[in-house]
């Protein structure tokens, strides 16, 4: 079954049945707030499945792959941990409580005959090489983002991973942050009419530039002084934090893409980079496959920090806040049309009550806290493992992954060519 035909079931199951207002789920808090949510039947994610088996599962990475939650979920074990650094080690050893430590993936590969699948969380570069390696070895794979970073290494990652018969999941946080968990709840239940426009944007501002390019205590650098992967990156070659919020919210596939790059202060990360990449900003139109289009910002240099969305549908918009500067809001088309048809937690004056989805049953109880990334790292953490479990796809599959991914490297390519739409190649299953 397709990723596309189990979002259809879960719609229509939702339909069917969900009888609980989220409003009055709101008035509530703690355990109550969970004990009510489990008499809701719309799901966008899954409480611990009931069985007894344990997915050992591997982590390399003791940076970002330290934030996340395998261990608290009841159906994983961590069996293995790995990193090039001797500190992260010991750091990823304290966090998941596992002495089974290696130097590297390639030692814990040839070692390790105790996992089933492997959190992968080294340098983006690395990304498709370490999910490789591992499908070889037969184990699943959760990958960090970007999925790849060329339209070869795509091909690579379909092809590896197909021919492996395991599965992949992107751990892209857009699509677990509170807010685009409603708007998928809105999308499936129609409140958006016909979704026609989405501006997603995503801003990591690099600070201060003289300690950008002097301090080489930071993530810039290795520790020999080396640059590393994130100097000079090309915004767009980051895409997944804005295009996983229309990707994650209605499936679309992007198809076309138009994009300008802003260079303007002359700086080393701009001029002496790996990447030949001239733009700290980028700024893109795409359109779908369904004829609706995304305004997609990525900002390395801006008096800003964050992702933000607004969903522009013919009968409601949804605006996510970011930051607290402004606060979320929903308002719909047409006076008659009220937020209580759709049961959508919604104030009078268009505020939205955005739910606190992971204080419900949509996660084992262990998980029910808040985490990386607006909530979302629980939530990516408790997927992977469910989805083995289940022996289901991960809501962000294979498919999911590189369509969040791929139409980001065009947008360089356009960028480059001063703005040319350029057509974005599709990696979805064949047939």
């Amino acid at each position: 079954m397709s990723s596309n035909e189990l979002r259809r079931d879960a719609k229509e199951s939702s339909e069917s049945t969900d009888t609980l207002s989220r409003r009055d789920m709101l008035r509530l808090s703690g355990a109550g707030a969970a004990a009510v949510a489990g008499a809701m039947t719309f799901r966008v994610g899954r409480a611990a499945p009931v069985s007894e088996r344990k997915i050992r599962l591997g982590v390399v990475g003791g940076g970002f792959g330290t934030s996340f939650y395998w261990h608290e979920h009841p159906n994983c074990v961590v069996t293995g941990v790995t990193d090039l650094r001797p500190e992260r080690r010991e750091r990823l050893k304290a966090v998941y409580h596992c002495d089974a430590v290696y130097d590297s993936l390639e030692e814990m590969s040839e070692r390790a005959d105790d996992i089933d699948a492997v959190a992968v969380f080294s340098g983006a570069l690395d990304h498709v090489k370490h999910a490789q390696m591992c499908f070889a070895r037969g184990w699943h794979v959760v990958s960090a983002v970007p999925a790849c970073f060329t339209l070869e290494e795509a091909e690579q990652l379909k092809e590896a991973a197909e021919r492996s018969g395991l599965s992949y999941m992107m751990a892209e946080t857009s699509y677990y942050r509170q807010p685009a968990i409603l708007a998928r709840e809105m999308h499936a239940k129609g409140a958006f009419g016909n979704l026609f426009y989405t501006e997603a944007e995503y801003y990591h501002d690099r600070g201060d530039l003289e300690r950008l390019a002097a301090d080489k205590s930071t993530r810039f650098f290795e520790p020999d002084g080396s640059h590393s992967w994130r100097w000079g990156l090309p915004p767009m070659h980051y895409p997944t934090h804005s295009t996983g919020l229309l990707v994650g919210v209605t499936g679309e596939r992007i198809t076309k893409v138009s994009c300008l790059g802003w260079g303007g202060h002359e700086h080393p990360y701009v001029t002496d980079n790996a990447y030949d990449n001239p733009y700290w900003n980028q700024a893109s139109i795409m359109q779908t496959d369904r004829g609706n289009m995304l305004r997609c910002n990525v900002f390395w240099l801006c008096s800003a920090h964050g992702e933000r969305a607004q969903w522009m549908g013919d009968n409601a918009m949804l605006y996510m806040d970011k930051g607290g500067v402004h606060g979320p809001k929903l308002h719909f088309r047409t006076a008659g049309e009220t937020a209580s048809r759709y049961d959508l937690p919604v104030q009078d004056g268009g505020d939205v009550d955005v739910p606190i989805y992971w204080q419900t049953d949509m996660l084992p109880e262990a998980m029910r806290h808040n985490s990386g990334h607006g909530g979302s790292h629980t939530f990516l953490s408790a997927e992977f493992i469910n989805a083995l479990v289940e022996d289901r796809p991960p809501a962000i599959d294979l498919y999911e992954s590189l369509a969040m991914t791929v139409p980001g490297i065009v947008a360089h390519q356009s960028a480059r060519k001063g703005g040319e739409q350029l057509a974005v190649p599709q990696f979805d299953r064949a047939g």
